[in-house]
């Protein structure tokens, strides 16, 4: 049986592979703290097996997540010198592949879905082949190693050490705003466990006039955005509104529909997602990757949609969702 473990330490190693790379590229001002960096991410994603399992404490996941803090805050990571193709080389590649240069990255959704729909229910002597529970991430962890695999043979390179040394690059260039997602995302079951949701909602609950449906979707919708656009991620701002408006207010008192109110808070979440910095992967990142001027530029490209979003949301769910 395949486990999921198995493709975190998978991924652990492939991190503290590159770590190693980072620390020995010697046209990296910052090579020790960017290696440090990364290199904790990568022992994390391996010593966490263990924490889940309960043979080894968190505790020193905990401290580690502080020194990656303190390596980002305090500026301690940089860029290396990439080793990778000229661009006359990687043109001439291009022209040569055309849209078969498309094929490793739709080999990963492809192989997927194949996992997560037929592979699930195969057994191997009285076994399933793939961890129960976790057939869509194995699959998505299988399709990344089958896609490098078809890359490979694609561009006819046999040294494994290029795409690794791409991925390091990639790393490199995106820095640590790649782990802000993840970061906020906890923050939000922090914030959750530690009552801030129940706090918002006596808040609300006592400035709210009583029996206005309207007046409580625009509160909760607004809040979804705000929230978000303060936190980063609507993943982060869901549990505390939803504890404190949508669950007691919008489902219990006034009997929404707990799946359209739901889904429908976490469209508003995303809309302030569009336009908070704190996105990384969505605005940051994206403006790092294409050497943008102006790095605000993609959220005052999508502040008119959030903005129109944000509004039919609303609207939607007033006269759809109770």
């Amino acid at each position: 049986m395949i486990k999921a473990e198995w493709f975190y330490w998978l991924v652990g190693l492939s991190f503290l592979v590159m770590a190693g790379q980072m620390v020995t590229d010697r046209g990296n001002p910052k090579r020790f703290g960017t290696g440090a960096f990364w290199g904790l991410v990568g022992a994390g994603f391996i010593y966490s097996s263990w924490v889940v399992t309960k043979r080894a404490p968190a505790e020193p996941l905990g401290v580690a997540v502080l020194v990656m803090a303190a390596l980002a805050g305090f500026g301690c990571t940089g860029r290396g010198t990439p080793r990778t193709t000229t661009p006359t080389e990687r043109a001439a590649s291009a022209a040569r592949l055309g849209n078969k240069l498309f094929l490793p990255a739709l080999t990963i959704p492809a192989v997927a879905m194949a996992c997560a729909i037929g592979v699930k229910h195969l057994s191997l002597g009285g076994q399933p082949v793939l961890q129960e529970g976790s057939e869509t991430i194995l699959g998505l962890g299988i399709g990344a190693v089958v896609a490098l695999v078809v890359g490979m043979v694609l561009l006819r390179e046999k040294r494994l050490s290029v795409p690794v040394e791409s991925g390091r690059t990639m790393l490199e260039a995106m820095g640590w705003a790649m782990l802000l997602p993840q970061m906020l995302a906890t923050l939000g079951t922090i914030f959750q466990v530690s009552g801030v949701g129940g706090q918002v909602g006596k808040l609300a609950t006592a400035l709210l006039p009583k029996d206005s449906l309207y007046v409580a979707v625009a509160v909760y919708c607004v809040g979804m955005f705000a929230f978000t656009l303060i936190m980063g991620n609507a993943f982060a701002a869901f549990p505390v509104m939803t504890a404190a408006v949508g669950w007691p207010v919008l489902i219990g008192h006034f009997h929404g529909n707990p799946a359209a109110v739901l889904a429908l808070g976490m469209l508003c979440g995303f809309c302030g997602t569009l336009v908070t910095p704190m996105a990384a992967n969505f605005n940051i990142v994206p403006a790092a990757l294409l050497e943008l001027k102006d790095q605000y530029g993609p959220i005052k490209a999508q502040l008119p949609t959030a903005g129109v979003l944000l509004g039919c949301n609303i609207v939607i769910m007033a006269l759809f969702a109770f």
